[in-house]
């Protein structure tokens, strides 16, 4: 081996030093890193902006673009209806887990998300709520769209009138509607394109509407609920879509209405009766039966193009563990008849400790569908962003 003068022992190594390989960290736990917003390298597409943005909002990276393109949906849906003014679709799941891990991380740090703080009034008492999850929205109602001004120039999106193409008066919302970014808009039809194609016998019009909740963890839950608001329209279609956390999603007939009376906007029976339905899978219409306890019996017909004659079943509540990746298409009259919830889950180790996004994509019809969203889910509050260095949402400057 050849001698080394004192000049060339002296001399700085050029040589680049190893770093080892880390693994991505699924939990909360606080950790430094050099680079604290993570941004890939490989963004180069200008970002989504608009003036009723707070912040410019990063393309999907080309590998997670190319991975929803070539991979959704993963799986065949299984098709839920043998229950009453039940009917689902559940992609177990819809997007292969490696891509639907990478996009929750990169929605969780490149979307604005808000904790909304509201007042609710029942009758003469005012409570205080602090929404347990991070919200935020995008899209206008069916009778608004946005157009572009100028070709190829996002930030000339102008809101108008949807059959004048005339600009809306000022006062027609309350609240500012946001267009949907790049980066959900490629979901958006993507969803909207396989829930057509598992509905083809109905048309289902566009989805104009995404709403994100971001769960920080187990604690973060949503109580039971359907979104049957007049302003989704009748029979609404709403993709619901998971990703990172594994949580149980429960879904339960709502509830019978006190004095023995049938409800039939609900499909309920009254008390002393037993629910069943006739008919399982395959094509045809489904009975929804309410026996009485003496014998008699009280039916209402629904119609559901996807079920057959079959053994009665009863009514009982729904539990699925939603995975990274995995969704639920509820359709028909599942908004009207069924209620949903994600519970608590409690563990201080394990998917209790993930953070969860939860994307949902469905149709307003109203300018109040899109008041009601931008209330609920932006509100007037302060602006949250996720930080790799904490590892928890921080609140911005009030500037941005």
């Amino acid at each position: 081996m050849a001698k080394r003068t004192l000049d060339e022992f002296f001399k700085p190594s050029t040589t680049t030093p190893k770093h080892p390989k880390t693994e991505p960290i699924e939990s909360n736990t606080a950790i430094p890193t050099p680079n604290p917003n993570n941004v890939p390298i490989e963004d180069t597409k200008p970002p989504s902006q608009h003036p009723s943005y707070p912040i410019l909002i990063a393309q999907l990276p080309s590998h997670i673009e190319v991975g929803l393109e070539h991979t959704t949906p993963a799986t065949v849906p299984n098709e839920i209806n043998n229950q009453p003014h039940l009917d689902l679709l559940h992609f177990q799941p819809y997007i292969p887990r490696p891509t639907a891990n990478e996009l929750f991380k990169f929605l969780r740090r490149e979307l604005p998300f808000y904790r909304v703080q509201y007042t609710s009034r029942r009758g003469d008492i005012e409570t205080q709520i602090n929404t347990p999850r991070w919200t935020t929205v995008f899209g206008v109602d069916e009778t608004s769209t946005f157009i572009q001004e100028q070709d190829n120039d996002p930030k000339s999106l102008v809101l108008v009138e949807t059959k004048t193409k005339t600009p809306i008066p000022k006062t027609k919302y309350r609240c500012t509607p946001r267009p949907i970014p790049a980066c959900l808009d490629i979901l958006r039809r993507q969803v909207e394109a396989a829930s057509a194609t598992a509905n083809a016998d109905t048309k289902t019009p566009g989805y104009n509407f995404c709403l994100v909740n971001y769960y920080a963890s187990g604690e973060d839950s949503i109580a039971f609920h359907s979104d049957d608001e007049r302003f989704l329209g009748h029979e609404p279609n709403i993709a619901s879509l998971s990703l990172g956390g594994e949580r149980d999603f429960l879904m339960k007939h709502k509830p019978f209405i006190p004095g023995g009376i049938v409800n039939r906007t609900a499909g309920g029976c009254g008390p002393g009766t037993a629910h069943a339905i006739s008919g399982l899978g395959g094509t045809g219409a489904t009975r929804a039966s309410c026996t009485v306890l003496d014998g008699t019996s009280n039916s209402n017909t629904v119609s559901s193009p996807r079920s057959r004659p079959g053994p009665t079943v009863p009514l009982q509540q729904i539990k699925m563990r939603l995975g990274s990746g995995d969704m639920v298409v509820m359709r028909g009259a599942t908004q009207s008849n069924w209620l949903h919830s994600i519970p608590k889950r409690k563990g201080k180790a394990g998917e209790g400790t993930r953070g969860r996004i939860n994307i949902t994509f469905r149709r307003a019809v109203v300018p109040g569908g899109t008041n009601n969203y931008y209330h609920y889910n932006v509100g007037s509050g302060g602006m949250y962003r996720w930080d790799e260095v904490p590892r928890e949402m921080v609140l911005q400057d009030s500037k941005q």
